[in-house]
């Protein structure tokens, strides 16, 4: 499920909601949403388990790109599978996901 973008015409402001498939989890019982616009914090942003997926919306700058990764409650990160593309992560030795705004 790609991210999804709603832009407010009215500001510089994007609603931008994060999905992840459950089949993607690998199990997890909580997921959180951790990037640039929250310090990459692994357990800031919990998001909301639902009929086949996991999502969180928040609100965001717009003309900007950000990195971001989901984390399961055991610590695991993944990547976003329909993020809108990726770049190299030296840390972790793997690639973050990026949304594009």
């Amino acid at each position: 499920m790609p991210v999804t973008k709603a832009f407010d015409q009215k500001s510089s402001r994007c609603t931008v909601t994060f999905t992840l498939p459950l089949e993607a989890t690998g199990n997890a019982k909580k997921l959180f949403l951790a990037g640039e616009f929250n310090g990459w914090s692994p357990s800031e942003l919990p998001m909301r388990k639902g009929k086949g997926a996991f999502s969180v919306s928040l609100e965001l700058q717009t003309e900007r790109q950000y990195q971001y990764r989901f984390v399961t409650e055991a610590g695991v990160w993944l990547n976003d599978t329909q993020a809108d593309f990726y770049v190299y992560n030296a840390f972790a030795d793997s690639d973050n996901s990026v949304v594009a705004l």
